[in-house]
């Protein structure tokens, strides 16, 4: 695994993120991340270069299950168009990713995407898409998204073992909204800022000590040398840190962990 090359390919997508590039390749590759807390769509060119990304902030998502079927629509529908007139192009395939364990939910989450305009070629979970970018051989991804924690265990390149437990980004925010009297959107916010991290780990830790026992439990009996994290919550200083206690491993965070995942998602797509 390349974590400096991971690193590099997610900020050239934060690079663009709102920033579109103009194209004229018709080899194009989209990946769509139906997420608890955000939608995100990444656009590639065929050789995985990053062209655009958008994204949005909604609670229509919970644990992989679609809970405002017109509102996530909607959203894609919106982010699908801004990109095709930054990039100058249209859209015409994608791929999605499910949290582990979810897939009974994928036909609704491809009826989404299909509703926007989009084929759906490829339908993966969540960390596997995630490692196309961090191509660990051996070693576990943990996918840290807002409704639940995912892991795919790897050996040899091959997935092993797949699974997803409820508790995630949108805990530590419920967390954070008790603890300081806000609104769940406002301690979104709050935890966005990396100003606010130092004065938050001890409030959220007890969260992010499951989220990281959840990972322990999943891998004990595996052969695990490392843990490999992305998903937005991992932006968030110390997560790295608290699996490593927890789990007495090595734990690597790339930078822009929250487009690791949408962007291996993009590049799956069967352009």
């Amino acid at each position: 695994m390349d974590l400096a090359l991971a690193s590099e390919l997610s900020a050239r997508v934060h690079k663009v993120t709102g920033h579109p590039k103009q194209t004229s390749s018709t080899m194009l590759k989209c990946g769509v991340d139906l997420g608890t807390a955000y939608i995100v769509l990444v656009v590639l060119d065929g050789e995985d270069n990053p062209l655009a990304c958008e994204m949005e902030f909604a609670s229509v998502i919970k644990d992989g299950l679609v809970v405002d079927y017109f509102k996530t629509l909607d959203i894609v529908k919106r982010l699908k168009e801004k990109i095709e007139a930054g990039i100058g192009a249209k859209l015409t395939h994608a791929s999605i990713a499910m949290p582990p364990g979810t897939h009974a939910n994928a036909k609704t989450h491809k009826y989404i995407v299909e509703g926007a305009g989009l084929e759906v070629n490829n339908i993966l979970d969540e960390p596997t898409a995630a490692n196309k970018v961090l191509q660990i051989r051996s070693g576990v991804v943990v996918d840290v998204g807002g409704g639940t924690t995912g892991y795919s265990i790897f050996k040899d390149g091959k997935v092993i073992k797949v699974n997803d437990e409820p508790t995630g980004g949108t805990h530590l925010s419920l967390v954070i909204a008790g603890n300081r009297g806000i609104s769940l959107e406002e301690a979104e916010k709050f935890k966005q800022n990396k100003k606010n991290h130092k004065s938050l780990l001890p409030v959220v830790r007890p969260v992010l000590e499951k989220m990281a026992t959840i990972v322990k439990k999943g891998i004990s009996g595996y052969d695990i040398d490392a843990i490999y994290l992305c998903g937005g919550t991992c932006k968030l200083d110390g997560v790295g840190e608290v699996f490593e206690e927890i789990n007495n491993l090595p734990a690597f965070v790339a930078k822009n962990p929250m487009l690791i995942t949408p962007l291996g998602i993009a590049m799956c797509c069967e352009s």
